[in-house]
């Protein structure tokens, strides 16, 4: 598949796609049930794939096949006549913030072709990521997030204190939080939405420079996915809890259970990312129902031609 079919085909049905599964997912918002939300989005992002001309892969999704049914890792989309796409989906990143009608949950996905994003099992990742605008390597997974943030604000030419870095308020994260108040850093917490959480470093508007913490793995190839549309620095991790997330990993083609990826061995070609906003958040409005209308507020990336798109949707109910 080649750049010109990444823009030329795929970016507005990316758009459709994800509108598909927040719409869905609105009707849930407030109802705290996250199980079915989340089954809402599945089940209409899954029938908007499979209208598209695309021979579509699931690399990243709701889980392996015995465990997921539908979008399960490894499940053919789309009509099977057109590019041959991997896709890394999420059709609702924040299944407590619907539910609990908080800001923030988005429906989320990304493709890129064939093979070329990883295949990252269901496990935990330490993640760190920064937006555009500095040199290589100006971030490490491997130094202390108070290093990190010294090194940003000399990078920035700013105090380290004048650095918001975002954090996923957990107690797994403690240690940090107290690295990083130790220089002084601001700290952003958020209580789920570790794609937003990335994606926010990456957007001046939100206030965020660096993103620290441990979130899921496939969260993180789709954060990837975003930044390698809009520039920007990660490096991740896999954290494996017992034997048998490592035979999971193995059977996805991860061999080495201590590598140190980088944002473009994650996505190792051009990527689209889409995401729309189920609930109001730092990126994206939610769903709005108004005088016989559904409102939607999309991002769409293309890598390949360095574009970010708004696209405002207005639909008869």
């Amino acid at each position: 598949m080649s750049s010109n079919d990444l823009d030329r085909n795929l970016v507005l049905d990316a758009v459709r796609v994800t509108e598909a599964a927040a719409l869905a997912a609105f009707t849930l918002v407030g109802r705290g049930d996250e199980k079915a939300a989340d089954q809402a989005a599945v089940d209409a992002m899954r029938t908007a794939l499979n209208t598209l001309a695309i021979d579509g892969e699931i690399v990243i999704g709701e889980g392996e096949r015995d465990e997921a049914p539908m979008l399960y890792i490894g499940e053919k989309v789309g009509t099977g006549k057109g590019p041959a796409i991997d896709i890394a989906l999420d059709p609702l990143e924040g299944t407590t913030l619907t539910a609990k009608a908080m800001a923030n949950a988005l429906a989320v996905m990304a493709w890129a072709p064939k093979g070329t994003l990883l295949n990252a099992p269901d496990t935990y990742m330490d993640k760190i990521a920064c937006g555009p605008g500095y040199a290589d390597g100006v971030i490490d997974l491997d130094l202390s997030p108070s290093a990190n943030v010294e090194a940003l604000a000399k990078a920035k030419g700013v105090k380290p204190s004048d650095i918001t870095v975002c954090v996923l308020d957990r107690p797994r994260h403690a240690d940090i939080i107290a690295s990083l108040r130790s220089v002084g850093a601001r700290i952003y917490l958020i209580t789920d939405g570790d794609v937003a959480g990335v994606m926010n470093t990456a957007e001046p508007s939100t206030g965020v420079d660096l993103y620290i913490g441990q979130g899921g793995a496939p969260e993180g190839v789709l954060a990837c996915a975003a930044l390698k549309c809009v520039g920007g620095q990660f490096q991740g991790r896999l954290v494996f809890r017992n034997a048998d997330e490592k035979s999971r990993a193995e059977r996805l083609g991860v061999t080495d259970f201590d590598k140190k990826y980088s944002l473009h061995e994650i996505v190792r070609a051009d990527a689209i990312f889409a995401a729309t906003g189920v609930t109001n958040g730092a990126l994206l409005d939610g769903v709005r129902i108004e005088g016989g209308f559904a409102h939607t507020h999309t991002l769409v990336m293309n890598s390949s031609s360095r574009t970010v798109r708004e696209v405002r949707m207005k639909r008869a109910l």
